[in-house]
This record gives structure tokens, C-alpha cells and sequence, in this order.
């Protein structure tokens, strides 16, 4: 099974990120506007967290802040679990299912390189079982 390194190869969209003086509506405009369900958040060039759907659904909405008046700051998540490049796949499935996670900020060097989300992970699982099913079709076949 392949490692990060091949998902982020296949993926289209650049690293979006915000800065921790963003507004909350801002940074929802954006994730919108990009479809995408989590922000990195990055202060000049360091990494210092990432905002997701589900930290405004829990820090802004169910504590009735407003959106427009609450900084990323103020509840993106700090520390988030984070992987390199060369961690396997089997890993991130492991990491997003056990710390309930579905997104993972990918560093390294202490450099912040890209995010691999769920789906980036289920996508490039599929298209491998394809291909393989694929291999495997034609060497039944003899090539036929």
C-alpha cells in the first residue's frame, strides 16, 4: 500500500490556509467557496493549527458566538494529530479512525507540505483496488 507522499501527488487543489486573525466568517467563506471541510492555519511561515467544520459547530455555534466577531484564533485546534510523507496509508486510516480525525495536516522537516483528508484516503485506496483488480482481470485472461 502506497504513503502520503502518492496521495498529495494525485491531489489538484493547493494548500489553502488562514491566518490566525482571520475572522471565523472569513475563514467559513473560504471553505466554501474551496468546498473543503478544514483550514490550516499558519502565522508567516509556521504551522500553528488547523480550523475545521466541526471546531465552529462546537466553539462558535453551540456556544452562541457569532462567526463574524470570533477569530480562527480562538478556536482552531492547536497540536493536531499530523503525519509526514512517508507515513503508509494503513496509518492515517488508523490515525483518523482512532483519534477521530478526518483530517491530517502532513509536515516535514518541521515544514507544512499539504493536508491529506478521509476522502483523499478512501479515493486513492479505490483507485488501487481498481488497478489491481485490473492487473489481476488481465493475468486471468492471458492478456486478453
Amino acid at each position: 500500500m502506497g504513503k502520503v507522499r502518492n496521495v498529495l501527488q494525485e491531489k489538484t487543489i493547493p494548500v489553502i490556509f488562514v491566518s490566525p486573525d482571520t475572522t471565523v466568517f472569513e475563514a467559513l467563506e473560504l471553505m466554501f467557496k474551496k468546498n473543503i471541510g478544514a483550514l490550516l492555519v499558519m502565522e508567516q511561515e509556521k504551522f500553528v493549527g488547523m480550523m475545521t467544520e466541526r471546531d465552529y459547530a462546537r466553539k462558535v455555534i453551540l456556544k452562541g458566538k457569532s462567526s463574524k466577531d470570533t477569530l480562527v484564533k480562538e478556536i482552531l485546534t492547536e497540536n493536531p494529530v499530523i503525519v509526514s510523507s512517508n507515513t503508509t496509508i494503513e496509518e492515517c486510516m488508523w490515525l483518523m479512525t482512532n483519534k477521530f480525525t478526518r483530517h491530517l495536516p502532513v509536515i516535514d522537516d518541521d515544514k507544512l507540505i499539504g493536508i491529506v483528508s478521509i476522502g483523499d484516503i478512501v479515493k486513492y485506496i479505490i483507485d488501487e483496488q481498481k488497478f489491481i483488480i485490473g492487473n489481476l482481470e488481465h493475468y486471468i485472461t492471458g492478456g486478453r
